[in-house]
């Protein structure tokens, strides 16, 4: 990848981060990420090549490359057979359902019916993102450095185990609260579209405290809100648990998604909490063409 620059000014957009110990010279990096986003953006963010090179493991979400944990996920994506879908919605809701899913993904729920309603509206709104917002999974960001650790043979390690990525996946709410989210998204889905514009202009800008405000405030009415930030923030205390092994040791390049990161409760805040010195690597740069 080649660098780009821009014009002759402090850098606003901090996305890229420098984590280390008192007690340790060993670096470790933190860089926020926005699936929107293709990879050709981090050609703008100064030193985020120089960094991975100086790193020898990647730390994310979850080892996407780990094809077992896959299998096992769509699996955990089935509904028992004693449960039925049709059972939680009155007959307008469920043909409501039903035919915004025919529209949007080609599929009703005569062949979807046997899915979880968390893992349905996570399939409508990709699906939403493609048609409004030119998302390309292939082409995004989220996955770069993962993607390149596993083609050099570097170690890709998941904060979440697969027992946990399929709790955040499918059951991190209740199933009847799943059902309601499922309606909304396919009533209300320019709801989605604003709240995804929103963030990625935020994220773009480097504003990830903003960010974390966006999704916890009481009128956010998506199917990302205040219920799965309270997860989060929960979530980001045991990841500062098991990044510090890493940390200590250094050499940690760490590739999360921004939304887990500002705020006073966010992933950034909570290592600062814990005795970690954390700040942007290119917070004293400036660029020019």
């Amino acid at each position: 990848m080649s660098f780009s620059t821009a014009v002759l000014c402090p850098l606003k957009a901090q996305l890229l981060y420098e984590i280390s110990e008192n007690s340790s010279k060993s670096k470790s990096y933190l860089l926020a990420t926005n699936r929107l986003v293709e990879m050709q953006f981090l050609d703008t963010i100064p030193n985020v090549f120089k960094c991975f090179g100086k790193c020898n493991k990647v730390i994310t979400e979850f080892a996407m490359q780990d094809y077992e944990a896959l299998a096992a996920l769509r699996q955990a994506a089935l509904l028992p057979d004693s449960v039925k879908l049709s059972n939680f919605y009155s007959e307008s809701e469920y043909e409501f359902i039903d035919n915004a899913l025919r529209i949007n993904l080609q599929m009703g729920l005569d062949k979807l019916c046997r899915m979880k309603p968390s893992y349905l509206t996570e399939m409508f709104r990709t699906e939403l993102l493609r048609q409004w917002m030119q998302y390309n999974e292939q082409r995004s960001m989220e996955n770069f450095f993962e993607s390149v650790a596993a083609e050099r043979n570097i170690p890709v390690i998941g904060l979440d185990n697969i027992g946990e990525t399929m709790y955040m996946l499918f059951d991190r709410e209740p199933f009847n609260w799943q059902c309601k989210e499922l309606l909304k998204i396919t009533e209300y889905p320019e709801n989605e579209i604003k709240q995804e514009r929103t963030l990625k202009s935020m994220y773009l800008d480097g504003r990830l405290t903003e960010m974390a405000y966006q999704v916890e405030a009481p009128d956010n009415n998506t199917t990302l809100s205040f219920s799965d930030y309270k997860v989060f923030c929960q979530r980001n205390k045991e990841w500062v648990k098991r990044l510090k092994p890493h940390l200590s040791s250094g050499g940690a390049f760490i590739t999360l998604n921004a939304i887990y990161l500002g705020g006073e409760k966010g992933l950034i805040e909570q290592l600062r909490t814990a005795g970690y010195r954390v700040r942007p690597v290119n917070r004293k740069l400036k660029i020019k063409n």
